[in-house]
């Protein structure tokens, strides 16, 4: 298949699957595991940014130095977005009264988008709010997706082994994050079938995203080294800020020892597809 095959099949496939696993897990109630797929959504991440991109991005950059210095850039940038979505809701939510993460944890996931419990505590004390709510939950999907999908284009654009990786990465994340996108809807008086299908829609935007990346790219394509930085930062953020917090709240030895060994099964899992797929592209 061309390059641009794979990035269309990842990002359609990719985004449905996450859609729809998310889905049987809302319908399901079953929001038990979620904290099992988060831990495995750390392994993944870490395990795509370390192993996969980051190394393929210093190797075509030429400079360690200059491809770390590019990743703090990165982390610090997200950091900084991330303060700008609290700073966007504090003038309407008490953020210190009502901890983010502990409510992303009570509508069933631990990814901390911010601004997703802030909808989530508007969309309970307030049922007029309920479709602003649910709008807003589906345009900041859309636009996570559609960055999601700029960089499985500029991983496809170095390698398919790599685009592999990091489309695997993605879905793992997503999965959980819509988990919670989904309940948010679902709470905002949508039905189960509809959420689902507006879920799937604003799913689209991967698509649209890494097709017009990919275009754009091929004009540029001596920029995709030091977007792979960016997507490695992007990785290492979601899993060190956003995941790993909402995991040190089960501190039992128990749930410890399963979130190490999920851990390590999200990045052996790179490991071996990374292997698989590098092995099979070069027969």
């Amino acid at each position: 298949m061309s390059v641009l095959a794979w990035i269309v099949l990842a990002s359609f496939v990719g985004g449905a699957i996450s859609v729809c696993a998310a889905a049987l897990f809302g319908m399901a109630v079953n929001l038990q595991r979620i904290p099992m797929l988060i831990s495995y959504s750390v392994g993944a991440l870490l395990g795509a940014a370390l192993l996969g991109v980051l190394p393929q991005a210093i190797e075509e950059i030429g400079s360690v130095e200059l491809a770390t210095s590019l990743l703090l850039a990165g982390i610090l940038g997200f950091f900084l977005l991330e303060k700008l979505v609290l700073w966007r809701h504090c003038h309407e939510v008490s953020c210190e009264a009502h901890d983010p993460a502990e409510l992303a944890q009570h509508a069933g996931h631990d990814h901390a988008h911010h601004d997703h419990a802030a909808l989530t505590h508007h969309d309970h004390g307030h049922g007029g709010d309920g479709a602003r709510a649910a709008s807003l939950i589906l345009i900041g999907d859309a636009f996570h997706n559609f960055v999601d999908g700029v960089l499985i284009a500029a991983a496809f654009s170095q390698s398919i082994p790599l685009g592999i990786v990091t489309a695997t990465a993605i879905v793992a994340h997503e999965i959980p994050q819509e988990v919670g996108d989904y309940l948010v809807l679902l709470h905002s008086g949508m039905s189960r079938m509809r959420a689902l299908a507006f879920n799937l829609l604003s799913s689209m935007a991967t698509l649209v995203g890494a097709v017009g990346a990919y275009f754009a790219l091929s004009l540029v394509s001596g920029a995709v080294p030091y977007l792979l930085c960016i997507a490695a930062a992007s990785m290492i953020y979601v899993a060190v800020a956003d995941l790993i917090p909402g995991l040190h709240k089960r501190a039992e030895i128990g749930a410890t020892i399963q979130q190490v060994l999920l851990i390590s099964l999200g990045v052996g899992s790179i490991v071996l597809i990374h292997h698989f797929v590098d092995g099979f592209a070069h027969h």
